[in-house]
């Protein structure tokens, strides 16, 4: 059986057939484009890292937000973005704005 690819299907729907982007995709995500953003190669952060301990600043951390709001075709509030301050913080409000997407 092939497997699903995003390309395949514009609401991102997953090999699950669930409209859910996985949590891990969403990380390696946002690894990939803070790495573009900082211009070096960011490790793997976990949920509770803070941001700025990759060093990304908070014109950076827009940088990151536009590029997943692009990646994902959603759009986040900007009043929502207030208190984010760790990874697993940011993931969390991709998560959610996806999932209204479905």
């Amino acid at each position: 059986m092939t497997p699903i690819t995003r390309t395949a299907f514009p609401n991102h729907s997953t090999e699950r057939g669930t409209a859910m982007i996985a949590r891990d995709e969403l990380l390696n995500t946002f690894r990939r484009i803070a790495s573009e953003v900082a211009e070096k190669e960011i490790p793997q952060p976990t949920e509770t890292t803070p941001i700025s301990d990759l060093g990304i600043d908070s014109l950076g951390m827009l940088e990151i937000v536009g590029s997943m709001e692009r990646e994902f075709k959603i759009q986040i509030p900007d009043d929502q973005l207030v208190g984010i301050s760790t990874v697993g913080q940011l993931v969390d409000l991709v998560q959610q704005r996806t999932d209204r997407v479905a």
